[in-house]
């Protein structure tokens, strides 16, 4: 196995005084300081460990199905295994005690059965993976920045309910997780186990969305919000990556070829479907700010909502450069096929005049109180985007 420097090098990234942040610990614990008080969430056991051989261990032990990825692909991120540490026992605040974000700031937006979550990208840089339970539902919540991109996942698997840690591995320059239970590795792309005993097992995706603070807030003023008492220690709200997402610098970590169709860290919309996938430049949604589109048989209408933050860009997570939030929807309401185009502060159907946010929930009009299903996407960069679909299509706007 291949033993690279650290992701967040200074002399990769070209920043300074920034080596190795998410690995940096000075401590056990952390004051929640301005997080507000600690509200009550229950989550559900998971599964004990099982005995079986360790991928993560040895990715090419013996009695191991064969692997989807060549082990020899996988390169050391720095960070030993649970390195960066994982959140598995999160606590949440009520939105309203959540001082300690600046309104365009971004947040990870979730909602399951009427139970609206966020996750601050500030917290996220530093865990990758929070271990939570919605609704009864036992759901993993992951962040790459290496690749900007942020999934959710059922962590159910048949009559297991994994959890998951870092493996202090990339593959493709993107998180490879590992579950606590049979310690096989997967890819935090496309939830599947790649190496280990489950191999080619699939975890359902989530759909989440990567929005400001002030948007999730205002549609979720009851919501609960991922507290910075994590138990350790991290420099909250700084970024351990400032730059990062220059397009005109290289990805890192990334040894594949790169497609040539966009160039390589080009902000993207990926949005999949059955044998089909769509990449849409997040500029050419600054443009539109709304667009349909059909992913494998099925509309969808994807939303652009300017006034989110980048988190790789300034060394402060809430000072980066607007690039927008967008949403992906199913455009039918109870049978009813609807069309959408932007106004100030959000969108408007044509069919009634109803006026909806970026999180799909109608704020005003005949429609007031509705909410669009939404469609998994991830916001990422190209050159990941394209490398785990390398047959996806652009879309011409």
């Amino acid at each position: 196995m291949k033993r690279l420097r650290a992701h967040g090098s200074v002399a990769l990234l070209g920043v300074v005084a920034v080596a190795c942040g998410p690995l940096a610990n000075d401590g056990d614990s952390v004051d929640a300081g301005d997080d507000g008080d600690a509200v009550a969430v229950e989550q559900m056991a998971s599964s004990p460990r099982e005995d079986t051989a360790s991928a993560l261990e040895n990715p090419t032990a013996d009695g191991l199905p064969s692997p989807l990825i060549d082990p020899n692909e996988l390169l050391a991120g720095g960070p030993p295994p649970d390195g960066i540490p994982a959140i598995d026992e999160p606590k949440f605040v009520r939105a309203s005690s959540a001082t300690f974000l600046e309104d365009d700031e971004p947040v990870l937006a979730i909602e399951l059965d009427g139970e609206a979550r966020a996750y601050p990208i500030q917290i996220m840089t530093w865990h990758e993976i929070v271990n939570d339970t919605i609704a009864g539902r036992p759901v993993t919540v992951s962040y790459c920045p290496l690749c900007n991109s942020a999934i959710a996942y059922d962590r159910r698997l048949g009559d297991r309910v994994l959890d998951f840690g870092t493996s202090g591995m990339l593959y493709q320059s993107a998180l490879v997780m590992y579950d606590r239970q049979t310690e096989s590795l997967w890819s935090h792309f496309t939830g599947e186990a790649v190496i280990g005993t489950l191999t080619g097992e699939e975890l359902d995706l989530i759909p989440m969305s990567t929005v400001s603070w002030s948007d999730w807030l205002d549609a979720n003023p009851d919501g609960l919000v991922l507290s910075r008492d994590t138990g350790h220690r991290r420099s909250y709200g700084e970024n351990p990556y400032p730059g990062y997402d220059d397009v005109d610098d290289p990805p890192f970590l990334f040894e594949g070829e790169t497609d040539g169709r966009l160039a390589a860290k080009e902000r993207v919309v990926g949005i999949r479907g059955d044998d089909d996938a769509i990449a849409i430049r997040t500029a050419d949604l600054f443009e539109a700010r709304v667009v349909e589109i059909e992913v494998g048989g099925r509309p969808v209408v994807v939303w652009l909502e300017p006034g989110t933050a980048s988190a790789l860009d300034e060394l402060l997570v809430g000072g980066g450069r607007d690039v927008g939030a967008t949403g992906v929807f199913e455009p039918t309401l109870d049978g009813r096929r609807l069309t959408f185009e932007p106004r100030k502060g959000g969108f408007r159907d044509t069919e009634t005049g109803s006026t909806w946010d970026v999180l799909g929930n109608a704020t005003g009009g005949p429609l007031a109180g509705s909410k669009l299903i939404p469609v998994e996407h991830v916001d990422t960069f190209w050159f990941a985007w394209a490398a785990f679909l390398p047959d996806t299509r652009i879309a011409g706007i």
